[in-house]
């Protein structure tokens, strides 16, 4: 976090706070009711992201996991840091496998999934031809159903080659892939500044917020797979169907996240 150094020391006080008592309600999944903090990582200790909480995806996937893209996603600290207060996912212009890029992919699947409630994280994003950055959730019963069928919710997705347009899209049957439903908003500085991205999910809704702004709502119902327990994913995807062609000039960037936070309601 961005503050002044007088303030620095209540603040990291209120982030331990908030970890332990998330630290105290989050073992398996949740079907919740109220409105309380149910999960979180304020990303204060350590220098790797917490393993009770987060698992990594490894290597290209299936045709660069589904969409063209050019990363080998690694565990490495050079790909994924915990620094200063912050998460720092991290794409790098290197060979490595096979691959011309290495970044990395966070999931809290088999460790935290939820049923309803409001993910808010904050984050500040790399921008850049090809640059990818992801902040998303799928479906518990991927194994099973695959995909779309387990449902996908992108709480914020941004194009580096037009900075500032956010995304939010749900996808599912018959609406996947380029055909998700969803909308966008323009936002500015998100390379520069801090941002909130919000999915607030229930039985009837998903409503998408940047900065508390509402700017899509999708109306859900029990005919989508939107019903059942979602994990969470971070990532920084470079090129693919989505990313496009990466400036030639690009050797590094940053995906960095203050916190997850995630509320029942």
């Amino acid at each position: 976090m961005h503050i002044p150094h007088e303030t620095q020391q209540p603040m990291q006080q209120l982030k331990h706070i908030l970890t332990a008592t998330a630290l105290l309600m989050s073992v398996g999944g949740y079907g919740q009711s109220g409105n309380g903090l149910i999960w979180a990582d304020e990303f204060n200790t350590g220098s790797r992201p917490d393993t009770s909480k987060w698992s990594y995806n490894i290597g290209t996937g299936n045709n660069g996991w589904g969409n063209q893209e050019l990363q080998y996603y690694t565990d490495r600290p050079q790909n994924a840091e915990v620094s200063d207060g912050t998460l720092k996912i991290r794409a790098i212009k290197e060979d490595h496998n096979g691959s011309a890029y290495t970044s990395a992919r966070l999931l809290t699947k088999g460790k935290f999934d939820f049923k309803y409630g409001k993910v808010e994280v904050r984050a500040k994003l790399p921008v850049g031809k090809g640059t990818w950055p992801a902040i998303w959730m799928l479906g518990a019963n991927i194994s099973e159903a695959g995909w779309p069928g387990c449902g996908e919710i992108d709480i914020m997705e941004h194009k580096g080659s037009v900075p500032g347009k956010i995304y939010g899209t749900v996808h599912h049957p018959g609406h996947s892939g380029a055909n998700g439903d969803g909308l966008t908003t323009m936002t500015a500085r998100v390379s520069e500044d801090f941002h909130i991205y919000t999915a607030d999910w229930s039985a009837t809704s998903i409503r998408f917020y940047v900065d508390g702004k509402l700017y899509y709502t999708f109306a859900n119902n029990a005919a989508v797979p939107f019903n059942h327990h979602f994990f969470i994913l971070l990532n920084f995807a470079v090129g693919g169907t989505f990313g496009g062609p990466v400036d030639p000039a690009f050797t590094s960037g940053v995906l960095e996240i203050d916190y997850v936070r995630v509320y029942g309601n």
